[in-house]
């Protein structure tokens, strides 16, 4: 039980001394010193009390503008592309996969009967490719 109470101590002790130090103040940057970002960066950034009003106006069932619905349905889209690039080329590898498997398949099969045919052949007849009868 004590070394909880060690472990608060210490804890409170490291908050109280980050608290005072003058870092922590320099790490803020407070709206009123900073200047308006230009260009792009107008739309990222924005005042606090904008930030604040903004997610108070927007409720979970507000509508959303077309501009953000647009932004959606190209991420939606571009995730779709990617997924379906992905998947395309997995099926490219495993098809390729299995007509090599298959070549050596068909391969190891030829071979085989092949030396069936050497073990089995007796010299008296032709092979069995010249020893069919016309029709």
């Amino acid at each position: 039980m004590s070394w909880t109470y060690a472990a608060l101590l210490a804890l409170l002790t490291v908050l109280f001394a980050l608290s005072l130090s003058p870092e922590a103040d320099s790490a803020a940057v407070p709206s009123s010193s900073a200047k308006a970002p230009q260009g792009p960066l107008r739309r990222i950034f924005m005042k606090e009390a904008d930030a604040s009003n903004f997610f108070r106006r927007r409720s979970r069932r507000a509508v959303k503008s077309q501009d953000e619905l647009n932004a959606e349905q190209r991420q939606v889209l571009a995730a779709d592309k990617r997924k379906r690039e992905f998947h395309e080329e997995k099926r490219n590898e495993f098809e390729s996969y299995a007509e090599e498997d298959s070549d050596e398949q068909d391969e190891r099969t030829r071979e085989s009967t092949e030396q069936w045919r050497e073990f089995h052949y007796d010299g008296m007849h032709p092979s069995q490719e010249y020893n069919r009868h016309s029709i």
